[in-house]
């Protein structure tokens, strides 16, 4: 989202080294750079004036501190701000989930056709099983779209979560009174309502479900906008902000590589907070949002503390445990270790995931690698090993020119595949042999003057 924001800060920094302090007329440049990407990015004019506005008098003046240089510290002014437009100013209670009310919490979901909601559902029934621990019932008002009903029930399904079935032959407002009514009898903490969307705002739509909400009241009204909607997002949201009391924003497709700024024109328009954020296809790919660590994604400063978290959720500590005991005691590092590795990575969400989490540095001396390339030589590698036996798994050193053929025929690649694998095998046991007995210190004093900031 908005790289051609990061890639123009990065290029306007370079060009302001050496200037004392922030003046009028060093940032008039970066602040037409900031401004020219926010338009290209599809952000309602509206909001990029107040938003240029509120950069240029808070940097204005502003004393070059320390190490940094003229165009860092008007980044690090760019970024307070472009996190406020995302919402940070509303405080980091507006964007949690409210349960303040007798159970269940009642959730409706808005929005127009095509923009992921029904999908939207399901993640966020996921989301709030696993993370916030809660009994959940989904239900499907949609009674136009083909299928909508049956898409719910299944994505309801996969997720663990409970379906309230209902009929195409049903009216949306008897279907929600009926699902809040089994949702108190069975004890759920939260109820979900997919509501029906158009391909275009309409009157009987509004109608519909401005009466939905009406009937069950619920805690949380939240819009659910494609990120990849170029202006036509602000109309929407505008029409749905006026039908409706909403309480939150849910962006879908922030993986997409379109220019996304109409996101950031959607928290301006309607006054609330995004609380949620659709970062893959895969039912695990909602994150809550936080408008800071946005900000440092979008001016190419990472996000590690989403990277931890990936790493909290996606990684076996009890196994990384065993691992770490095993190498220290002088254990074999073997392919089925090797494998869990590759295994571990892959539950962080790939090569992709990981890198698009990292600041811009490392990004950029990844820029010429082909991340699609490198998941699929991962995926390779573990059909590899799948086609060893176990006792080839355990001793690697019998995998001759014999059983190379063989294991390369079992995993469908040719014999140069499995040499290269056995070669990254090879090289990662030597760094695990380097750890065992305090030779990690010895491995860390080798590496000094190798990498910036190591004395």
């Amino acid at each position: 989202m908005l790289d051609n924001l990061t890639q123009r800060l990065a290029k306007v920094v370079k060009t302001m080294r050496g200037e004392a302090r922030l003046t009028e007329s060093n940032t008039a440049e970066m602040l037409r750079e900031v401004r020219l990407a926010l338009l290209e990015a599809d952000v309602a004019l509206p909001a990029v004036r107040e938003f240029i506005a509120n950069v240029k008098e808070k940097a204005l003046g502003e004393e070059v501190i320390g190490s940094l240089s003229p165009g860092q510290a008007l980044v690090g002014v760019v970024q307070k701000e472009l996190a406020a437009l995302m919402g940070a100013d509303l405080g980091p209670e507006a964007s949690q989930l409210s349960f303040a009310q007798q159970p269940p919490a009642i959730i409706l979901m808005a929005g127009l056709q095509g923009v992921g909601k029904t999908t939207t559902t399901g993640k966020l029934a996921k989301y709030l099983k696993e993370q916030k621990k809660k009994k959940v019932l989904t239900v499907s008002a949609d009674v136009y779209r083909p299928a909508a009903i049956a898409q719910l029930e299944s994505v309801t399904k996969q997720v663990g979560a409970d379906f309230f079935p209902s009929s195409a032959t049903d009216k949306p407002v008897d279907i929600a009174r009926n699902a809040l009514d089994w949702a108190r009898k069975h004890y759920h903490d939260v109820l979900i309502i997919d509501t029906a969307g158009r391909l275009a705002i309409d009157e009987a739509m509004m109608q519909e479900i401005a009466a939905v909400h009406a009937a069950v009241n619920p805690v949380e009204t939240l819009f659910v906008v494609d990120a990849m909607v170029g202006q036509d997002a602000i109309n929407t949201a505008k029409a749905f902000n006026e039908a409706l009391p909403l309480t939150g924003v849910i962006l879908t497709k922030l993986d997409g590589d379109s220019r996304g700024g109409a996101a950031l024109s959607v928290r301006h328009v309607t006054g609330k907070p995004i609380k949620f954020a659709g970062v893959s296809e895969k039912l695990d790919g909602l994150e809550a949002f936080d408008p800071a660590r946005m900000a440092n994604r979008v001016l190419g400063m990472g996000d590690i503390l989403a990277l931890v978290e990936e790493a909290r959720k996606g990684v076996d500590m009890q196994a990384a445990t065993d691992m770490a005991n095993k190498i220290k005691s002088g254990g074999k590092f073997d392919m089925n270790d090797f494998k869990a590795q590759l295994t571990q990575m892959k539950k962080m969400g790939g090569m992709s995931g990981l890198l698009d989490k990292l600041p811009a540095q490392f990004q950029q001396a990844a820029a010429g690698a082909n991340m699609d390339q490198a998941e699929k030589q991962v995926r390779r590698m573990c059909g590899i090993i799948d086609s060893m036996t176990p006792q080839e798994r355990a001793k690697p050193e019998l995998i001759k020119a014999n059983r190379k053929r063989r294991i390369a025929a079992g995993a469908g690649v040719q014999v140069q595949e499995v040499n290269r694998m056995l070669t990254q095998y090879d090289q990662m046991n030597t760094m695990m042999k380097k750890l065992k007995g305090g030779g990690l210190m010895k491995m860390m004093r080798g590496m000094k003057g190798m990498m910036p900031g190591m004395r």
